[in-house]
């Protein structure tokens, strides 16, 4: 079984909600049970079951969205076009490729800082961002092992989670949607130049 959100910050969306996939006719049908009050008809209740259908105005919304998706992740594959082409030759800054045979649709332009390299930390960077108005979101982060209600128990140690703590510590989600413009993408792209060690375009900021 598998489960999609289709939260608003998704590419496709319905403002709120998701959806649930399943191989068989049987879990569908528990599942539908579940999320319409138990109800097997007008008047049966089969089981315990909780409201959680997605509503008439939120269902209209995502037929809409489904009408001008694939625009809006053709636009989002520009931008990181643009982003991989400008960031690539960057020292200390890696992301991910597309991969081969597999249709993205791009909500997401993660990139790792690495902090010897780049010349500052991820968070360093995010906040120099910020004060740009340059708006990123570091991913992972926190990472759900340092909360309070897990922070204690043995398997949340950094040390057991190299990996998950490496990505919550190096990760940031540059600025990507289907409406941003030369301007935006390129505003994003000459503060990650000027803030690197190297100082590729320091000289078009410091104006």
């Amino acid at each position: 079984m598998s489960t999609l959100s289709f939260h608003a910050t998704k590419v496709f969306n319905t403002v709120e909600g998701g959806a649930m996939v399943m191989h068989d006719k049987q879990t569908k049908e528990r599942i539908d049970f579940l999320k319409n009050f138990g109800f097997a008809g007008e008047t049966e209740v089969v089981t315990p079951g909780i409201n959680g259908k997605l509503d008439e105005i939120r269902s209209a919304y995502g037929l809409l969205n489904l009408m001008q998706v694939d625009a809006a992740i053709e636009a989002r594959r520009r931008v990181a076009v643009k982003y991989r082409e400008a960031l690539r030759a960057v020292e200390g800054i890696a992301f991910w490729d597309d991969m081969p045979g597999v249709r993205h649709n791009y909500g997401y332009f993660p990139i790792f800082v690495d902090a010897r390299r780049y010349g500052m930390t991820r968070d360093e960077l995010y906040f120099r961002m910020r004060e740009r108005n340059v708006w990123g979101r570091r991913y992972f982060y926190p990472l759900i092992s340092t909360f309070p209600m897990y922070r204690g128990l043995p398997s949340a140690s950094p040390a057991n989670l190299p990996i998950a703590t490496k990505m919550a510590d190096e990760v940031i989600c540059l600025p990507i949607h289907h409406a941003m413009s030369e301007e935006d993408v390129q505003r994003v792209i000459e503060n990650l130049l000027y803030f690197s060690k190297t100082g590729i375009s320091n000289h078009i900021l410091d104006k």
